[in-house]
């Protein structure tokens, strides 16, 4: 069955233990999800101020930053007992200038090893393609052109080439959704680069409806894109968005040519079933 492109599980399912390792703009609401599917969720953040948030939001709260040795003991301790993780944590690199996103993946693996976890969801993202003028699928060979993307590149290997768990990577394109929207970033902007190249953006809700998913047909040790299924074009979108929030109008450069690719996301239809929201 389905609810406003969301999954219904079956009722009679026994509850399973999930870590969500960072419970932010996505993984909170995702929590949140899980949690009225019946599941018991463990949740982790990296403020102190935000664990009584997750706590009455009846999520079990674990302060964790990946990276700090003393907090081994509370990395296993929030991956035990749980019959999976869901890492949604990006790197740092645009906020610290440095990072060792990789490193920090392989930091987790003998805690999963030790808590007997058997499936890890990686999100992740499309800047592991290169931004070339073609439609990209999973079948791409991923050639990202940022030190983030290839971070992100790094850690899906590390996690995905563990033979003791199988690991699903969910390359999320750019999100939006509550009030969170790029064209709030860009309005009233000028000179923008790339007007006639394609977006590939997706809603929080289809980031939560993808991920469940994901856990009801058990599709373990694969990739998929998440990305709506439409592309207009950068200057077409963002000025519509624009007008109709009544934000002042982005100007873009047409003095060179649009680069940009196109991410398909037609294997979380048809291998999953799932319905764009």
């Amino acid at each position: 069955m389905r609810a406003n492109g969301y999954l219904c599980y079956n009722k009679t399912r026994l509850m399973t233990q999930i870590s969500i390792l960072g419970c932010g703009w996505l993984g909170m609401p995702l929590a949140k999800a899980l949690l009225k599917k019946g599941f018991s969720v463990k949740g982790s953040t990296t403020t102190p101020e935000k664990l009584q948030v997750l706590a009455d939001a009846n999520i079990q709260p674990y302060q964790i930053t990946l990276g700090d040795q003393a907090e081994q003991e509370t990395i296993y301790n929030f991956l035990n007992g749980s019959e999976l993780v869901i890492i949604n944590i990006p790197p740092s690199i645009m906020a610290t200038g440095s990072d060792n996103y990789p490193g920090k993946m392989q930091q987790l693996i003998p805690h999963i090893e030790r808590a007997s976890i058997t499936k890890v969801l990686f999100v992740s993202a499309t800047s592991v393609y290169a931004d070339e003028d073609k439609e990209v699928s999973e079948e791409t060979l991923a050639k990202p052109e940022t030190e983030s993307g290839r971070q992100i590149l790094q850690a899906e290997e590390v996690l995905q080439n563990n033979p003791n768990f199988k690991t699903t990577v969910l390359r999320l394109g750019g999100l939006f959704g509550e009030e969170r929207h790029p064209i709030k970033y860009l309005a009233g902007r000028e000179n923008i680069a790339n007007p006639n190249a394609p977006i590939n953006l997706i809603h929080l809700d289809d980031c939560i409806g993808i991920s469940l998913a994901i856990l009801d047909k058990e599709a373990w040790g694969d990739t998929f894109n998440g990305v709506m299924p439409q592309h207009p074009t950068r200057e077409d979108y963002y000025c519509g968005q624009a007008k109709a929030m009544g934000l002042p109008l982005p100007k873009f450069n047409h003095s060179a040519p649009s680069i940009g690719k196109t991410v398909s996301s037609k294997k979380v239809e048809i291998v999953l079933g799932y319905n764009f929201k």
